[in-house]
Protein backbone atom coordinates (compact mmCIF):
# COMPACT_ATOMS: atom_id res chain seq x y z
CA UNK A 1 0.00 0.00 0.00
CA UNK A 2 0.89 2.91 -0.84
CA UNK A 3 2.19 5.49 2.56
CA UNK A 4 0.53 8.45 2.12
CA UNK A 5 1.27 11.08 5.34
CA UNK A 6 -0.01 14.52 3.84
CA UNK A 7 -3.65 15.28 2.46
CA UNK A 8 -5.70 18.33 1.88
CA UNK A 9 -9.67 17.96 2.06
CA UNK A 10 -12.52 20.39 1.58
CA UNK A 11 -15.49 18.98 4.68
CA UNK A 12 -18.77 21.39 4.63
CA UNK A 13 -21.41 20.22 7.56
CA UNK A 14 -24.91 20.33 6.17
CA UNK A 15 -27.30 23.39 5.83
CA UNK A 16 -30.30 23.59 8.13
CA UNK A 17 -34.04 23.05 6.39
CA UNK A 18 -36.19 25.99 6.10
CA UNK A 19 -39.05 26.65 7.84
CA UNK A 20 -42.59 25.78 6.46
CA UNK A 21 -45.14 28.10 5.81
CA UNK A 22 -48.89 26.74 6.30
CA UNK A 23 -52.13 27.33 8.49
CA UNK A 24 -54.37 24.77 9.45
CA UNK A 25 -57.02 23.34 6.97
CA UNK A 26 -59.94 21.64 8.79
CA UNK A 27 -63.66 21.28 8.14
CA UNK A 28 -65.63 23.48 10.91
CA UNK A 29 -62.37 25.08 12.40
CA UNK A 30 -62.53 28.39 10.91
CA UNK A 31 -59.24 30.69 10.64
CA UNK A 32 -57.17 27.50 11.95
CA UNK A 33 -53.80 29.55 12.16
CA UNK A 34 -50.43 28.94 11.66
CA UNK A 35 -48.86 25.60 11.97
CA UNK A 36 -45.58 25.71 9.81
CA UNK A 37 -42.78 23.80 11.75
CA UNK A 38 -39.56 24.04 12.00
CA UNK A 39 -36.69 22.90 9.95
CA UNK A 40 -33.95 20.47 10.78
CA UNK A 41 -30.29 21.35 11.86
CA UNK A 42 -27.43 20.75 9.58
CA UNK A 43 -25.39 17.78 10.34
CA UNK A 44 -21.75 18.45 11.57
CA UNK A 45 -18.74 16.88 10.31
CA UNK A 46 -16.28 15.17 13.21
CA UNK A 47 -12.85 13.63 12.37
CA UNK A 48 -12.34 10.57 14.78
CA UNK A 49 -8.98 8.64 15.58
CA UNK A 50 -9.02 4.93 15.13
CA UNK A 51 -6.48 2.29 15.26
CA UNK A 52 -7.57 0.14 12.05
CA UNK A 53 -5.97 2.92 9.70
CA UNK A 54 -2.25 3.40 8.84
CA UNK A 55 -1.91 5.94 6.12
CA UNK A 56 -3.95 8.53 4.61
CA UNK A 57 -3.84 6.91 1.38
CA UNK A 58 -7.90 6.81 1.27
CA UNK A 59 -8.31 10.79 1.28
CA UNK A 60 -6.52 11.06 -2.08
CA UNK A 61 -9.82 9.35 -3.96
CA UNK A 62 -11.96 11.69 -2.25
CA UNK A 63 -11.37 15.00 -0.94
CA UNK A 64 -14.45 16.43 -0.61
CA UNK A 65 -16.60 15.54 2.52
CA UNK A 66 -20.47 16.90 2.77
CA UNK A 67 -22.82 16.35 6.10
CA UNK A 68 -26.27 15.82 5.33
CA UNK A 69 -29.05 18.77 4.84
CA UNK A 70 -31.80 19.39 7.49
CA UNK A 71 -34.87 18.38 6.17
CA UNK A 72 -37.55 21.46 5.82
CA UNK A 73 -40.21 21.98 8.19
CA UNK A 74 -43.73 20.64 7.48
CA UNK A 75 -47.64 21.45 8.19
CA UNK A 76 -49.06 20.10 11.32
CA UNK A 77 -46.26 21.65 13.39
CA UNK A 78 -44.31 19.10 11.89
CA UNK A 79 -40.62 19.36 12.44
CA UNK A 80 -37.72 18.51 9.94
CA UNK A 81 -35.45 15.91 10.45
CA UNK A 82 -31.61 16.48 11.64
CA UNK A 83 -29.29 16.08 9.37
CA UNK A 84 -27.13 13.23 10.34
CA UNK A 85 -23.61 14.03 11.55
CA UNK A 86 -20.24 13.00 9.16
CA UNK A 87 -17.77 11.41 10.97
CA UNK A 88 -14.29 10.38 9.21
CA UNK A 89 -11.89 8.16 10.36
CA UNK A 90 -8.42 8.95 10.32
CA UNK A 91 -5.21 7.02 11.73
CA UNK A 92 -4.28 8.26 15.56
CA UNK A 93 -1.17 10.61 15.23
CA UNK A 94 -3.31 12.84 12.77
CA UNK A 95 -3.05 16.78 13.35
CA UNK A 96 -5.42 19.05 11.17
CA UNK A 97 -4.87 22.92 10.55
CA UNK A 98 -7.11 25.32 8.47
CA UNK A 99 -5.51 25.11 5.29
CA UNK A 100 -5.99 28.84 5.03
CA UNK A 101 -5.17 30.33 8.02
CA UNK A 102 -2.97 27.51 9.27
CA UNK A 103 -4.54 27.12 12.65
CA UNK A 104 -4.04 23.73 14.45
CA UNK A 105 -7.57 22.63 14.67
CA UNK A 106 -7.06 19.00 16.31
CA UNK A 107 -4.51 17.10 17.44
CA UNK A 108 -5.53 13.17 17.22
CA UNK A 109 -2.78 11.26 20.11
CA UNK A 110 -5.70 8.70 21.30
CA UNK A 111 -7.86 6.41 20.02
CA UNK A 112 -11.61 7.00 19.84
CA UNK A 113 -10.77 10.55 19.99
CA UNK A 114 -13.26 13.01 18.18
CA UNK A 115 -13.48 16.28 17.60
CA UNK A 116 -16.10 18.86 15.91
CA UNK A 117 -14.44 20.05 12.52
CA UNK A 118 -17.80 22.00 10.99
CA UNK A 119 -20.73 23.20 12.75
CA UNK A 120 -24.26 22.24 10.76
CA UNK A 121 -26.30 24.82 9.97
CA UNK A 122 -29.26 26.36 12.55
CA UNK A 123 -32.86 25.07 11.28
CA UNK A 124 -34.77 27.58 9.85
CA UNK A 125 -38.13 28.82 12.06
CA UNK A 126 -41.81 27.99 10.21
CA UNK A 127 -44.83 30.70 10.52
CA UNK A 128 -45.97 29.16 13.93
CA UNK A 129 -43.13 30.61 15.73
CA UNK A 130 -44.30 34.59 14.34
CA UNK A 131 -47.48 34.22 15.86
CA UNK A 132 -48.28 36.85 17.89
CA UNK A 133 -51.65 38.72 19.66
CA UNK A 134 -50.93 41.00 16.79
CA UNK A 135 -50.40 38.90 14.04
CA UNK A 136 -52.99 36.03 14.33
CA UNK A 137 -52.11 35.00 10.75
CA UNK A 138 -47.88 35.53 9.91
CA UNK A 139 -46.57 34.45 6.48
CA UNK A 140 -42.81 34.84 7.91
CA UNK A 141 -40.42 32.23 7.58
CA UNK A 142 -36.87 32.13 8.19
CA UNK A 143 -34.58 30.06 6.42
CA UNK A 144 -32.12 27.65 7.49
CA UNK A 145 -28.37 28.67 7.87
CA UNK A 146 -24.91 27.51 5.92
CA UNK A 147 -23.12 25.00 7.48
CA UNK A 148 -19.48 25.37 8.29
CA UNK A 149 -17.28 24.67 4.90
CA UNK A 150 -13.29 24.53 5.73
CA UNK A 151 -10.23 23.57 3.73
CA UNK A 152 -8.30 20.79 6.20
CA UNK A 153 -4.85 19.98 5.85
CA UNK A 154 -3.99 16.71 7.63
CA UNK A 155 -0.68 15.41 8.79
CA UNK A 156 0.21 11.81 9.72
CA UNK A 157 2.57 11.77 12.46
CA UNK A 158 3.20 8.02 13.59
CA UNK A 159 3.36 7.29 17.21
CA UNK A 160 6.64 5.95 18.21
CA UNK A 161 8.51 5.85 21.51
CA UNK A 162 11.80 5.29 19.32
CA UNK A 163 12.99 6.68 16.52
CA UNK A 164 15.73 5.20 13.99
CA UNK A 165 18.18 8.24 12.59
CA UNK A 166 21.19 7.28 9.82
CA UNK A 167 22.20 7.11 6.96
CA UNK A 168 20.72 5.20 3.93
CA UNK A 169 22.04 1.35 4.69
CA UNK A 170 22.96 1.98 8.02
CA UNK A 171 21.27 -0.94 9.02
CA UNK A 172 18.27 0.67 10.52
CA UNK A 173 15.78 -1.17 9.00
CA UNK A 174 17.42 -4.45 9.81
CA UNK A 175 17.53 -3.46 13.20
CA UNK A 176 14.14 -3.49 13.58
CA UNK A 177 13.22 -6.62 11.77
CA UNK A 178 15.72 -7.65 14.37
CA UNK A 179 14.25 -6.58 17.55
CA UNK A 180 10.43 -6.82 16.83
CA UNK A 181 7.78 -8.46 14.09
CA UNK A 182 8.02 -5.70 11.58
CA UNK A 183 9.27 -6.80 8.13
CA UNK A 184 10.63 -3.63 6.41
CA UNK A 185 12.45 -3.93 2.98
CA UNK A 186 16.06 -4.56 3.17
CA UNK A 187 18.69 -4.57 0.22
CA UNK A 188 22.06 -3.48 0.06
CA UNK A 189 21.45 0.25 -2.31
CA UNK A 190 20.64 3.28 -0.64
CA UNK A 191 17.08 4.04 0.08
CA UNK A 192 15.30 0.38 0.69
CA UNK A 193 13.42 2.12 3.03
CA UNK A 194 10.71 4.45 1.26
CA UNK A 195 8.44 4.99 4.02
CA UNK A 196 8.47 4.93 8.04
CA UNK A 197 8.02 1.38 9.24
CA UNK A 198 6.45 0.62 13.26
CA UNK A 199 7.79 -2.29 14.96
CA UNK A 200 6.75 -3.21 18.55
CA UNK A 201 9.58 -4.25 20.52
CA UNK A 202 8.63 -6.76 23.81
CA UNK A 203 10.87 -6.78 26.54
CA UNK A 204 8.89 -8.79 28.97
CA UNK A 205 5.11 -9.90 29.29
CA UNK A 206 2.79 -6.70 29.20
CA UNK A 207 6.06 -4.23 28.64
CA UNK A 208 6.70 -3.14 25.40
CA UNK A 209 7.81 -0.02 23.40
CA UNK A 210 7.66 1.39 19.29
CA UNK A 211 10.56 1.68 17.55
CA UNK A 212 10.25 3.77 13.76
CA UNK A 213 12.25 3.35 10.94
CA UNK A 214 12.63 6.27 8.81
CA UNK A 215 14.21 6.77 5.11
CA UNK A 216 17.49 7.41 5.86
CA UNK A 217 19.43 10.81 5.24
CA UNK A 218 21.74 12.51 3.56
CA UNK A 219 23.65 15.57 3.19
CA UNK A 220 20.89 18.44 1.99
CA UNK A 221 18.09 16.41 3.35
CA UNK A 222 16.74 19.43 5.50
CA UNK A 223 16.84 21.60 2.25
CA UNK A 224 14.98 18.64 0.21
CA UNK A 225 17.94 16.17 -1.22
CA UNK A 226 16.54 12.66 -0.67
CA UNK A 227 13.89 11.41 1.42
CA UNK A 228 14.22 11.70 4.80
CA UNK A 229 13.24 15.11 5.21
CA UNK A 230 9.90 14.46 4.66
CA UNK A 231 9.78 11.93 7.30
CA UNK A 232 11.72 13.83 10.09
CA UNK A 233 8.68 14.58 11.22
CA UNK A 234 7.54 11.01 12.35
CA UNK A 235 10.16 11.38 14.45
CA UNK A 236 8.44 14.48 16.67
CA UNK A 237 6.87 12.52 19.16
CA UNK A 238 8.80 9.76 19.73
CA UNK A 239 10.86 10.21 23.35
CA UNK A 240 14.12 8.59 22.42
CA UNK A 241 16.52 9.04 19.08
CA UNK A 242 18.89 6.07 18.28
CA UNK A 243 21.34 7.47 16.03
CA UNK A 244 22.11 4.59 14.17
CA UNK A 245 26.24 4.99 12.86
CA UNK A 246 27.45 2.30 9.94
CA UNK A 247 30.57 1.32 11.21
CA UNK A 248 32.27 0.03 8.31
CA UNK A 249 30.25 1.79 5.21
CA UNK A 250 30.42 0.38 1.85
CA UNK A 251 31.60 3.16 -0.09
CA UNK A 252 34.72 3.71 2.41
CA UNK A 253 33.17 6.69 3.68
CA UNK A 254 34.30 8.06 7.40
CA UNK A 255 31.86 7.38 9.92
CA UNK A 256 32.60 10.61 12.05
CA UNK A 257 31.89 12.51 9.10
CA UNK A 258 29.24 10.74 8.42
CA UNK A 259 27.97 11.42 11.98
CA UNK A 260 28.53 14.83 12.40
CA UNK A 261 26.54 15.39 8.87
CA UNK A 262 23.21 14.16 10.18
CA UNK A 263 23.53 15.84 13.30
CA UNK A 264 24.03 19.15 10.85
CA UNK A 265 20.89 18.23 9.09
CA UNK A 266 18.92 17.33 12.05
CA UNK A 267 19.89 20.62 13.69
CA UNK A 268 19.12 22.51 10.45
CA UNK A 269 15.49 21.25 9.68
CA UNK A 270 14.40 21.35 13.80
CA UNK A 271 16.05 22.70 17.17
CA UNK A 272 13.24 20.87 19.21
CA UNK A 273 14.23 17.79 17.37
CA UNK A 274 17.54 17.79 17.65
CA UNK A 275 17.79 18.71 21.34
CA UNK A 276 15.74 15.58 21.75
CA UNK A 277 17.59 12.42 23.54
CA UNK A 278 19.31 10.54 21.52
CA UNK A 279 22.05 7.44 22.00
CA UNK A 280 25.04 6.71 19.27
CA UNK A 281 24.13 2.83 17.86
CA UNK A 282 27.07 1.57 16.08
CA UNK A 283 25.94 -1.35 13.88
CA UNK A 284 28.13 -3.79 11.84
CA UNK A 285 30.88 -4.20 14.52
CA UNK A 286 31.15 -8.21 13.49
CA UNK A 287 32.85 -6.84 10.01
CA UNK A 288 36.07 -5.48 11.92
CA UNK A 289 37.88 -6.66 14.48
CA UNK A 290 37.26 -5.99 17.87
CA UNK A 291 40.57 -3.62 18.21
CA UNK A 292 39.21 -1.92 14.93
CA UNK A 293 36.00 -1.17 16.31
CA UNK A 294 37.12 0.05 19.66
CA UNK A 295 39.64 2.33 17.63
CA UNK A 296 36.75 3.94 15.39
CA UNK A 297 34.34 4.21 18.00
CA UNK A 298 36.77 6.26 20.25
CA UNK A 299 37.87 8.17 17.56
CA UNK A 300 33.98 9.37 16.74
CA UNK A 301 32.71 9.84 20.34
CA UNK A 302 35.94 11.93 20.59
CA UNK A 303 35.52 14.00 17.60
CA UNK A 304 31.55 14.54 18.33
CA UNK A 305 32.47 15.25 21.98
CA UNK A 306 29.79 12.71 22.88
CA UNK A 307 29.04 12.13 26.65
CA UNK A 308 25.67 9.96 26.13
CA UNK A 309 25.18 6.41 25.81
CA UNK A 310 26.58 4.60 23.56
CA UNK A 311 26.05 0.93 22.10
CA UNK A 312 27.72 -1.62 19.74
CA UNK A 313 25.67 -3.89 17.84
CA UNK A 314 25.46 -6.04 14.34
CA UNK A 315 22.01 -6.19 13.47
CA UNK A 316 22.12 -8.90 11.09
CA UNK A 317 23.37 -11.06 13.51
CA UNK A 318 21.57 -9.88 16.40
CA UNK A 319 24.26 -8.87 18.17
CA UNK A 320 24.23 -6.41 21.41
CA UNK A 321 20.82 -6.13 20.06
CA UNK A 322 18.58 -7.53 23.40
CA UNK A 323 20.67 -5.67 25.35
CA UNK A 324 19.99 -2.46 23.60
CA UNK A 325 16.18 -3.11 23.86
CA UNK A 326 16.73 -3.80 27.51
CA UNK A 327 18.08 0.07 28.19
CA UNK A 328 15.08 1.31 26.34
CA UNK A 329 12.61 -0.18 28.28
CA UNK A 330 14.56 0.98 31.17
CA UNK A 331 14.83 4.63 30.20
CA UNK A 332 10.92 4.55 28.90
CA UNK A 333 10.20 3.34 32.47
CA UNK A 334 12.09 5.69 34.19
CA UNK A 335 10.74 8.73 32.48
CA UNK A 336 7.16 6.96 32.85
CA UNK A 337 7.97 7.41 36.55
CA UNK A 338 9.53 11.05 36.71
CA UNK A 339 6.28 12.10 34.39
Amino acid sequence: MKFVDEVVITVEAGKGGKGCLSFRREKYIPKGGPDGGDGGDGGSVYIQACENLNTLIDFRYQRIFKAQNGQGGMGSDCIGRKGEDLIIDVHVGVTIFDNETGETLADLTEVGQKVLIAQGGFHGLGNARFKSSTNRAPRQTSPGSPGEKRILKMELQVLADVGLLGLPNAGKSTLIRAVSSAKPRVADYPFTTLYPNLGVVKTALHKSFVMADIPGLIEGASEGVGLGHRFLKHLSRTYLLLHVIDIAPFDGGDPLEQARSIILELKKYSEILAEKPRWLVFNKVDLVSDIEAKELIERVVAGLEWTGPVFEISAISKQGTEALSFAIMDYIDERDREE
